[in-house]
Order: structure tokens, then sequence, then C-alpha cells
């Protein structure tokens, strides 16, 4: 009996000790709100955390173990620490504190920005509401009376009597749900990450307003070398607004890398960055920044343009790369710096499609014809012009649709009329070496480079066949030339051949005709020989018969002197030996033979045939007849001598 009345006893002083909370254990992965019940001090009189030991909320938790208090004089609620996930991010809602001001739209941390501390949080002018500090990764003990702390798996937070935004079963609701919701559409609870050549715009919705007239935010507290106005990239919202950081979309962008935002302080959007390509620079229109001197000077009055920091049309162009540009404070319109082509072609567009609406200029020309001229220009804008093209034309497009192709349709239309349709046929070399000059002009008062004008071959339009006759006319005469003149080449051509022929037979016969021109040759000089030793033995016979006679007669005269008396015999014999030694006949054909070799000599005439048939036949014919003739003057000069002697 004694030891059942033991056991009661000892069952109602620990049912006693554990409803009194006299003995309190909690376990490690848990914390304990304290929560007073009465106190000598009375009741809290602002707000709901007991700071001074009244009755409430316990600035205070309990942490893993046993604790010991007055019975019956406190309420400890378990609860989970907070733990927050590898690469996410909680918020903290404070449910006590000091009222946030009208102009902000989170509570300010910068002082009380221990959440672990209630005491310090709130002696420290720690504001009630979302915070603008966020918690990274990792476990704390937080009192869930005072802050609810939202993560992307669940809500901290200690349930309250009349609590708008948590519900007795835990749930979230009202207010604090609308955030939650909020919170997972903007991925609040995860990092910013940016990669893949792409760039953050940020927009804040903590800070100064924006002066009137400005539509993107200034660059505010981004150089890291002043500690005190560095705010990391957005991520500090304390030091952001301390810096006088405006609300709104900013100018600053944030490039690759991981960010840890307070997406209730900072929303961000993903663009790609400013890519420049090769061929192409970008003229850049601020649309943010301060009012820009212009640089054009007073001469240029088609609008201004302003250096790199000012609001405006700047007059430095971005080469080609990439750039982290705001495309809400800048836009970039890419010039082409390389030659580019406009086609006045219907259904043929250039590469750089600024040529995609223009079509053949329609002419009328001087006989009436009004044939589709097409034409290609060829152009270039030089890269320190791009600017002033686009403050003038706002971009290429509009500079090609609304000046360009009115002006060369112009152009070409005047030229039309002034020319016939062959005339426009036969001249284009001309008509396009003109236009190229004086279209260059106008090109270059927009400030623009002309290369090249190139003409087509005029166009019938749908259902005109009159100029398709004009160019068959033309193709025939054409054709009819070309055979003309393809005879004259062949009969050229024939003389050629015949006259190759001729040289080629002439080369076959040279052979022959060089041995024929020898032979001839030495034909000529033995026939002279012959002739000169004829020449030669005729002088010696006379000289030898001179010398005779010359004898004789000296001998014949000697006698005759002795001999006077001597008869007619002797006178007969006297007379016929003169005859013998010098008369008329034998003076006669000395002199005729004389007179013939003088002129063979002298005339060069050749005393045998050119060509000849046997060796040196010929020649010993003449010797043989010069022999002949000296023979017989000698036989004649001895049977004188002979006769007399007989006498």
């Amino acid at each position: 009996m004694f030891e059942i009345i033991l056991a009661v006893i000892v069952a109602v002083v620990i049912l006693l000790l554990y409803s009194s909370n006299v003995l309190v254990y909690i376990s490690n992965e848990k914390i304990g709100i304290v929560e007073k019940k009465w106190s000598a001090s009375g009741s809290v009189q602002h707000g709901f955390i007991a700071l001074n030991g009244e009755a409430g909320f316990q600035p205070e938790v309990l942490r893993g173990g046993f604790h010991m208090f007055f019975p019956f004089q406190y309420s400890i609620h378990r609860h989970d620490l907070v733990t927050i996930q590898q690469g996410t991010l909680a918020y903290v809602f404070a449910r006590d504190g000091q009222a946030m001001a009208p102009t902000q739209n989170l509570a300010c941390n910068k002082e009380a920005n221990d959440f672990t501390d209630v005491r310090s949080f709130l002696t420290n002018a720690g504001q009630k509401g979302l915070q603008r500090k966020i918690l990274r990764e990792g476990t704390y003990a937080i009192n869930l009376a005072q802050f609810v702390v939202l993560t992307a798996e669940r809500v901290y937070a200690l349930p309250l009597p009349g609590d708008g935004n948590i519900s007795n079963d835990g749930i979230v609701v009202g207010q604090l749900a609308e955030m939650l919701d909020e919170l997972r559409l903007r991925n609040g609870f995860l990092p910013l990450v940016i990669r893949d050549d792409k760039l953050a715009v940020i927009t804040t919705h903590e800070g100064q307003s924006l002066p009137e007239g400005t539509i993107v935010a200034p660059v505010v507290g981004a150089d890291p070398h002043q500690e005190r106005s560095y705010h990391h990239d957005f991520q500090n919202p304390e030091v952001f607004i301390d810096a006088g950081g405006y609300k709104g979309r900013q100018l600053q962008v944030l490039v690759e890398g991981t960010y840890y935002l307070n997406a209730r302080f900072a929303s961000y959007e993903i663009v790609e960055k400013r890519v420049v390509p090769v061929g192409y620079v970008g003229v850049v229109v601020s649309y943010t920044g301060k009012a820009g001197n212009d640089v054009t000077g007073d001469a240029y009055r088609h609008g201004e343009l302003v250096s790199s920091d000012e609001k405006g049309v700047q007059v430095s162009p971005l080469l080609p790369g990439k750039y982290a540009l705001n495309p809400y404070a800048k836009r970039v319109i890419d010039v082409p710096t390389t030659n580019f082509i406009l086609k006045w072609q219907s259904g043929q567009v250039g590469s750089h499609e600024l040529d995609k609406h223009l079509s053949e200029v329609s002419l009328i020309t001087k006989d009436a014809f009004e044939p589709d001229l097409p034409l290609s220009v060829v152009v270039n804008i030089d890269y320190k012009m791009a600017p002033l093209v686009i403050q003038r034309f706002g971009d290429i497009q509009k500079l090609v649709e609304q000046t360009l192709d009115p002006m060369v349709a112009a152009y070409f239309k005047n030229i039309g009329q002034g020319k016939t349709l062959i005339e426009l046929l036969q001249e284009r070399s001309d008509i396009q070496e003109r236009a190229k000059a004086e279209m260059r002009k106008n090109f270059e008062g927009y400030n623009l480079t002309l290369n090249e004008v190139l003409i087509g071959t005029p166009r019938a339009k749908n259902g005109d066949t009159q100029i398709e006759v004009i160019l068959k006319q033309l193709r025939e005469r054409q054709v009819s030339r070309e055979q003309l003149e393809t005879y004259k080449t062949k009969e050229t051509a024939a003389v050629q051949e015949r006259i190759l022929r001729e040289a080629e037979a002439r080369a076959k016969q040279q052979t022959s005709i060089t041995e024929s021109e020898l032979a001839v040759k030495i034909a000529e000089n033995q026939g002279s020989a012959a002739v000169q030793k004829a020449i030669k033995a005729a002088e010696e016979a006379r000289q030898v018969a001179s010398g005779a006679a010359d004898a004789k007669r000296t001998l014949a005269n000697a006698e005759a002197y002795q001999i006077q008396q001597i008869g007619e015999a002797q006178a007969k014999a006297t007379e016929l030996n003169v005859e013998a030694y010098g008369g008329p006949e034998l003076q006669f054909q000395q002199t005729v033979l004389l007179r013939f070799a003088e002129a063979i000599e002298k005339g060069h005439i050749a005393m045998v045939p050119s060509i000849q048939t046997g060796g040196s036949g010929s020649s010993s014919a003449v010797d043989a007849f010069l022999a002949l003739a000296a023979k017989d003057l000698l036989n004649k000069g001895e049977g004188k001598a002979a006769i007399i002697n007989a006498g």
C-alpha cells in the first residue's frame, strides 16, 4: 500500500514539475521560446517582447539542455532551429520593433542586424516588417516569436493568436503569403547567377526618388576602393541607400558572377551583352547623363553630338566587340563600315538587307519607251562619320528609303528622258561613269562615300513586247557584224596561210637554189679566168711576133741598104717579109682580140650559161678557142717568116 502511495506521490510530483515548467529539457536540434505568464513588473507596454522582465515573450531563447524556472510562471514553446539549405537565401520578417517610415519598403538593418539577438535588435531601433538583410545558408537559433523566417522549403514561425499572417496550424496567410508568392515568382530564394555573355539590369525598390526628367538612376557606390560607399553590387542595401542611391532602374549593370540580392530590394532582368560585329561600329544614343555641349561646331546645323558621358548622340562610336551596356539607358545603332550594296531590283536583297524595300527605277526614254532600270550602288560610311549619319537620319534604313531611294530614282529618270532606248543600251558604260562622278558629290553631302554605280539592262514591264523587239533587232545586227568580222578574219587567215605555204616551199628548195647559185658563180669565175688567160696568151704571142718582126725589119733594112740593086725579086721578098711581120690583116686581128677581151672584162659578161650540166667542159672549150686563135696568129706569123727566109 505504501509503495503505491509513494508511486502516486512521485507521479504527481513529476506531473507538477512538468506542468509547472520548473524543470525544462530542450533537445539540441531545437530551441525553447520563453513566454512569461505573470510578473511583478506587470505587462509589456509597447510591443509584445518583454525586454525588462514583464509578462510576455522573452527576447532570449533556450538552447539544448535542462533549464530551471519558477513553477507555473513560464510557458516554453519548443521549435526547430532555422535551417537554410546550401545555395539558397532566407528572408526575415520582424513582428516587433519600430514602425518603418512611409518612404520605406523594407525595414532598416543599419544597426539592428543580428536576428539571433532580439534584445540587441530592439534596443538598436530595429524596425518591424520584412528586413533588408537576408540570411545565407546555415542554421540559426532565432526567436520565432519575434521573427518569421521565410525559406525556400518552409516558413519558420511561432503561431500567435490573432496573428493575421500565421494561422494556428502554422500556415502562412494574408499579406505574408502574398509576399512569399512574390519572392518565389522572382526566384528570390536563389542567388542571381549570370553567365554566357549576359548581364543583369537592376531595378531597386528602395532609395531616393529619381529627379524629374531622369529615367535611369545614376551610378553610385560602384567603386570598390571607396569602402564606405561600396555596396557590393546591390548586395548591401544599407550602404547603397547611405551612398545616395536612387530607386528605379539602375544605370549600373551586373556582369558574369553570383550575387545574393534581396529580391524585395532589387529585382533584375537578364539581357544579352551588346555585340558590335566586325565590319560595323556602334553609334551610342544615351538617354541618361548630364546635358552635353555640342562638338560639331556652328557649321553643322543638322543636330548635336555630345561626349561619351553626356545625354544625346555620342561622338565616339563603339568599335567591334562586346559591351555590358544597359539597353534602357543607352541604345546602340549598328552602322556598317564595310562596303554595302544597295540593289534597286525586285526580289534581290543585299547582305545588309537595307534595300529590301527597293525596286527598279521606272524610266520614260526620249523615244517614249517605258523600261524598268535595275541598279546597284556600292556605298561606304566612314566610321568617324557614323554618328553624324545617325544623328541626321535616325538609322541607316531611313537614310536608304527616305533619302537615297528618291535621290537615285530622280537622277536616272532625268538621264532616261534625254536618251533613246538604244542609247541607254549602247552608252551604259559612259552613263555609269558620269553617274558615279555626279552622284558622288550628292552622297558626300550626306556623309557617305559612293564607290560604284552599276547599271543593269533595261527591262520591259509586264506585257510590253516592244522593247524585246528592239533588243532582238540589236542582237541580229550584232550577229551580222560578228559574221562579217569572222569572214574578214578568215580571209586574212587564208592569205597568211598562202604566204606560209610559199615560205615553207621556198625553205624546202633553199638548198637546191643555193647550190645552183654557187654553180653559176663558179662558172662565171671560171669563164672570167679563161678569158683573162686567153687575153694574156694573145698578148704574149703579139709581143713575140712584134719582136720578131722588128728584128726582121731591121735586118731587111740593113740588107736592103747593102743590096740596093737587087731586083724586083728581092723587093718582092722584102714586101712579103714586111707583110709577114706586120701587115694589115694581122694588125686587124690583134686589135679585134684586144677589144673583145676588154669588153668581156668591163661588162662582166658570162662566157658560159648560168646553169651548167657538166663540171668544167665549158671552160675548156673557151680555153681551146682562145688557144686556136693564138696558134693561128702564130702560124701565120711563122709562115710569113719562113717564106721570107726561103726567099
